[in-house]
């Protein structure tokens, strides 16, 4: 579905094939003049309109769903997280700060990148630049040199648990078009197809 240009079939954006401004975007439409006309729905409706006049006979339903997740992903990661921004850091390096204060636990390098969905090598720079900031530390495994366990010092806990409170207003926010009942039953339908994702394309990561 992804092509080599970052860019979905329906031709939106997917993450990481956008500039990072630091700033909630302002909704710019892509598509063609059509996706900017009063009424004309948002950026994949254009799009989908588009490859309905050129190829009407394909159905392009599914471009309706994928391209939908797509433009969001795309969107929510152009705008980046304004409490994580503020604290100096990505994303990527709260979410394994999260991995290891949510679980309790001291993670290798490995389970860390399965908590985040990141590639190994992705977790070993993060984790060096978070121990470089005093945030993680390592210990080694008694009885395997090679293994490393990592956990939370008392600035990172302290970090994290001052960043979280603020990061759910934000996410809150983000959110607020929608009612209760619409996020619940968003999450709901993307829960089921995460699930089917996940048992059906499940592969080893190898990019961060």
């Amino acid at each position: 579905m992804t092509a080599a240009n970052g860019r979905g079939a329906v031709g939106v954006d997917a993450p990481g094939g956008e500039s990072r401004s630091g700033e909630w975007p302002g909704g710019e439409a892509r598509g063609g003049a059509a996706a900017g006309r009063p009424g004309a729905g948002d950026t994949v409706a254009a799009v989908v309109r588009q490859w309905e006049a050129v190829r009407p006979d394909l159905d392009t339903a599914p471009m309706e769903v994928i391209g939908r997740i797509n433009r969001c992903a795309a969107l929510l990661q152009q705008a980046e997280d304004a409490p994580l921004r503020h604290a100096g850091l990505t994303r990527p390096e709260f979410d394994l700060l999260g991995a290891l204060r949510r679980t309790g636990l001291e993670l290798t390098p490995g389970e860390l990148a399965r908590e985040t969905f990141s590639s190994g090598a992705a977790v070993t720079k993060r984790l060096k630049q978070l121990t470089e900031r005093g945030l993680v530390e390592r210990r080694g495994d008694t009885r395997d040199r090679r293994v490393a366990h990592v956990r939370l010092t008392d600035a990172g806990r302290a970090l994290v648990d001052g960043i979280l409170p603020a990061q759910l207003s934000y996410e809150t926010t983000v959110l607020s078009g929608l009612g209760g009942t619409d996020q619940r039953e968003l999450a709901a339908l993307l829960g089921d197809l995460l699930v089917q994702l996940e048992g059906r394309l499940r592969t080893p990561r190898t990019t961060a």
